[in-house]
């Protein structure tokens, strides 16, 4: 059996209050009250589907009233009919104004006071009705965002572990990547350092897509990027490209993207992690703070890492010595401003390097 509809009538009129309650008893559960006081102690207990409020009451008039319903979080989507026997322009509008969906005026014609307040209830239900459906939709869009999200970051994983494969790096180097940038952004925003740069930043692209700033090493051929010892000149002008390559194919996976928020992280970081302090870097011979901030913080990234892990043409150093050698390249090949932030987390950074994998990344 389907319950029936709730209706508030307020009026401070006994008569007009008996008159409504007679008219709309056979068809909802009405609650008639005397006063906009009233009417609020009553809101504490009942919920109703609508609302009829007198206009004219000492007091508290149904202007008011209608003005604390609609300020309040709890009851302002109640649908209030003002009920009046004011007829003019003036005050009609103030009513709608203050979010009446309607006026009834007095004396009451039964047919049209019960048309209307069937009309409403029926367009609060479907408001209803639009607004679960919405919240339904939306709570399956954010699902399949997530899911989206998640078979991106496996793809970008898969794509990351190849090019580690092919460079013979020990595994987990994009891994420990994303925790050294985490733990220097970290301190950096702890020492308000880059504060407006950094606020600036979507975390939630900016790590993911650290993953790439190596892509283009894709295109290097096995004999330079395994090679056991030094490259010859012509060699490492080779390796040097795989900065530029990898930014131009980032901007081909642009291309098919509706949001490039990712890609521009991808970007920077693909392009500009070789670049130094001093402009003697690549590839565009970037100086200073001419080279973006998330490029600045990936080369000390990078280098530390590579200075910690196995090559192909070294043994690795020690965190305390990797250590000591990116603090040595502050304002040559490092951001001075970072460095200091840097040597804030050292500590941190040999925790990452003896323990961050592939896998701690998922």
């Amino acid at each position: 059996m389907i319950k029936p509809k709730k209706i508030i009538a307020v009026d401070d009129n006994l008569t007009n209050l008996a008159i409504l309650k007679n008219i709309l008893k056979p068809l909802y559960e009405v609650y008639p009250v005397p006063s906009a006081a009233r009417m609020f102690e009553l809101l504490e207990h009942v919920t109703p589907d609508l609302i009829l409020l007198d206009a004219e009451m000492p007091e508290l008039n149904g202007y008011e009233a209608a003005e604390m319903l609609k300020t309040n979080p709890v009851y302002r989507d109640i649908p209030v009919i003002f009920v009046t026997s004011l007829t003019g322009e003036q005050d009609e509008m103030k009513g709608l104004e203050l979010g009446a969906v309607d006026y009834i005026y007095k004396p009451f014609v039964t047919p049209l006071l019960l048309r209307r307040i069937e009309t409403h209830l029926s367009l609060f239900e479907h408001k209803k009705e639009l607004q679960e459906l919405n919240a339904a939709i939306q709570k399956k869009l954010i699902v399949k965002i997530g899911e989206v999200f998640e078979l991106q970051s496996a793809i970008l994983n898969i794509v990351a572990g190849m090019v580690e494969n092919r460079d013979d790096v020990t595994g987990g180097h994009v891994c420990r990547i994303q925790k050294y940038l985490s733990c220097l952004i970290e301190a950096m925003a702890a020492n308000g350092v880059y504060e407006d740069e950094v606020s600036a930043w979507d975390f939630g692209f900016l790590l993911p897509s650290s993953q790439l700033h190596d892509l283009g090493k894709i295109a290097i051929s096995d004999a330079i990027l395994k090679k056991a010892g030094p490259l010859t000149p012509e060699e490492f002008e080779i390796m040097k490209t795989h900065a530029q390559v990898g930014v131009d194919a980032i901007c081909r996976m642009e291309k098919f993207a509706r949001d490039s928020s990712f890609f521009k992280y991808a970007k920077i970081f693909a392009g500009t992690h070789h670049e130094k302090w001093d402009g003697s870097g690549y590839p565009k011979g970037l100086k200073g703070t001419g080279i973006p901030l998330e490029g600045r913080i990936m080369a000390i990234a990078d280098v530390y890492d590579a200075l910690v892990s196995v090559r192909p043409y070294k043994v690795p150093y020690t965190p305390e010595k990797a250590a000591e050698i990116i603090i040595q390249g502050s304002g040559t090949q490092f951001d001075p401003v970072l460095i200091n932030v840097f040597k804030t987390v050292t500590d941190r950074f040999a925790v990452i390097a003896a323990s961050a994998t592939m896998e701690d990344c998922g």
